[in-house]
């Protein structure tokens, strides 16, 4: 059994029992028997029901927001914006599919010559809890338009989201089985993917974890997409607009409390303005003040465990230890629930945790650059290559160095790395590999077949 924690209480909301290889079994063959079904369905067909799957969401996305709400901690106004989120994706996928994925003619020495785009079969997804819906709509809905069946391993902590995400897409009509979530644990999730039915596995977490999935999907030749980690540089350059820049920079270094793979974490400052940026992003940060996800004022909720909480801390305490100054926060609040106040660290220096690790929870590191070759080698040396921003009023510069120079999978000029349902979403180096979103993404779970004819 497994106990899913109000992060705001502390208190049991519910219990849940693992399913064992039996179970398990029986919902692969079920999901294997709609998938064959489905991958006959018209596009058209498909649309439709991902359309309806949309319409679900828009129409319950007050019970889903209160849902995150009590299971991690979003505040409500946030997961309300998520859930429009996972709308947008249905919708986008239901208009551009059949266009991503029609057969597309190739000049060669036959008389014809054609690739094809058909579904591998079933893909295994293994999500995370910080933006509970919205990590599996991104892969559930191109997955699903493409032909293919899904099956989902979601985090412990949010196993009513993901009962409710099956639900959605059982009242869209898609055929019963096609979208099956898993309440398993690690030792089981491994079994899943090496068994003969699933196709691939696409996963978003740690990159500790996203090694093991890789690994146990090479042994089985099964083809992965990792979205892991990331300590996204922003670089604030001398004739920045910090109006701009401290707006962004709050905004994203505060997503979901804090807790996002792709929030601001470092800021690497010019050193001819960081006395300025430091007064304002402090009194940015220390204006939000965590409260409970459940009022509709809290722009903050808490932390989502105790134990990243802890781990956090820890991180924090270790780089002051080494010489960082904290400005605003860097204390753990007395009273019931994981809160922790948004912190800014500055005085960052190579082999600090807040330099070399992802902080993942409100904590902003400043490291001073003293030229722009300086702040992109900083920018840089990172095991990480997720997202990264620049603001500068000077854009052909800065299109130069977010193009060429910025070693990330995208990278914002004046504004903060998003996710969008249009532009291909992912990461190099230990911030995985593959791409989400746009028909990039559609693209990474089907078979590419050339079909020559002579």
């Amino acid at each position: 059994m497994i106990k899913t924690i109000n992060p705001t209480t502390e208190e049991v909301i519910t219990q849940y029992r693992f399913l064992d290889q039996v179970e398990v079994e029986k919902f692969i063959n079920q999901t294997q028997q709609a998938q064959r079904v489905w991958k006959e369905t018209g596009m058209a067909d498909r649309a439709a029901g991902m359309r309806k799957a949309a319409d679900t969401l828009i129409k319950h996305k007050s019970t889903y927001a209160r849902l995150m709400a009590e299971e991690m901690g979003k505040p409500l106004p946030d997961g309300e914006s998520e859930i429009e989120k996972c709308a947008r994706v249905c919708h986008y996928y239901a208009d551009h599919a059949a266009d991503f994925l029609a057969n597309e003619p190739v000049p060669s020495h036959s008389g014809k010559s054609v690739v094809t785009f058909q579904p591998l079969g079933i893909v295994f997804a293994i999500m995370p809890w910080n933006f509970p819906f919205w990590q599996v709509f991104r892969f559930a809905a191109p997955s699903l338009m493409a032909g293919n069946g899904a099956m989902l391993k979601h985090a412990p902590n949010v196993f009513g989201c993901a009962g409710a995400i099956e639900s959605i897409f059982r009242e869209a009509g898609f055929p019963e089985g096609l979208f099956q979530n898993l309440i398993i644990d690690t030792d089981m999730a491994a079994k899943v993917i090496a068994h003969p039915a699933i196709s691939a596995v696409t996963f978003t977490g740690s990159t500790r974890a996203g090694r093991l999935v890789a690994e146990k999907a090479g042994q089985n030749l099964k083809k992965t997409v990792l979205e892991l980690g990331g300590s996204d540089p922003y670089l604030i350059l001398e004739d920045a607009n910090l109006e701009i820049a401290i707006k962004a920079c709050v905004t994203s270094r505060m997503i979901n409390n804090g807790q996002s793979c792709i929030s601001a974490k470092r800021f690497i400052v010019s050193h001819v303005i960081q006395s300025e940026f430091e007064n304002r992003l402090v009194a940015g940060m220390a204006g939000i003040q965590p409260g409970n996800p459940l009022s509709p004022e809290t722009k903050a909720g808490p932390m989502a465990r105790a134990d990243l909480r802890t781990a956090l801390h820890e991180q924090v305490q270790k780089s002051i230890d080494l010489g960082a100054k904290c400005l605003t926060g860097g204390q753990i609040p007395a009273g019931k629930g994981y809160f922790y106040p948004p912190t800014v660290l500055t005085n960052i220096k190579r082999g600090m945790p807040a330099y070399q690790e992802e902080l993942f929870g409100p904590v902003a590191a400043i490291i001073t650059a003293h030229s722009e070759e300086e702040a992109i080698a900083i920018a840089n040396d990172t095991s990480f290559g997720l997202g990264a921003a620049i603001f500068t009023e000077d854009l052909d510069k800065a299109e130069k160095m977010a193009s060429v120079d910025i070693e990330a999978g995208s990278c914002y000029i004046n504004s903060f790395v998003q996710s969008d349902p249009v532009l291909p979403f992912g990461g190099i180096k230990e911030s995985g590999y593959g791409r989400e979103l746009s028909h990039y993404g559609i693209r990474e779970f089907v078979n590419i077949k050339t079909v020559y004819i002579k």
